[in-house]
């Protein structure tokens, strides 16, 4: 899995939990609906952390707590050829 999909198994899944859509999440959030958009979709492969922050914030989480998750903390590198 790459490692910008994590995010997007995130959000999917806190919005499933909480019943919200991704257009009502960039509501709440005040991040552009073509931004999250773009994430979703696999175009934007590194959001940025002002960008992960405001969703955080929409989830009413802390940045740590919205990436505190199994899939993120078990992620490895050492498949990446970027640098």
């Amino acid at each position: 899995m790459e490692y910008s999909e994590l995010f997007v198994n995130r959000i999917r899944q806190l919005c499933k939990e909480r019943g919200i859509s991704i257009n009502k999440l960039a509501g709440m959030s005040d991040v552009k609906q073509s931004t999250l958009d773009n994430i979703m979709r696999g175009l934007t492969k590194n959001p940025r952390i002002q960008t992960l922050h405001k969703v955080a914030l929409a989830f009413s989480m802390t940045p740590a707590e919205f990436l505190d998750f199994p899939e993120l903390n078990t992620y490895s590198f050492d498949s990446d050829t970027e640098e």
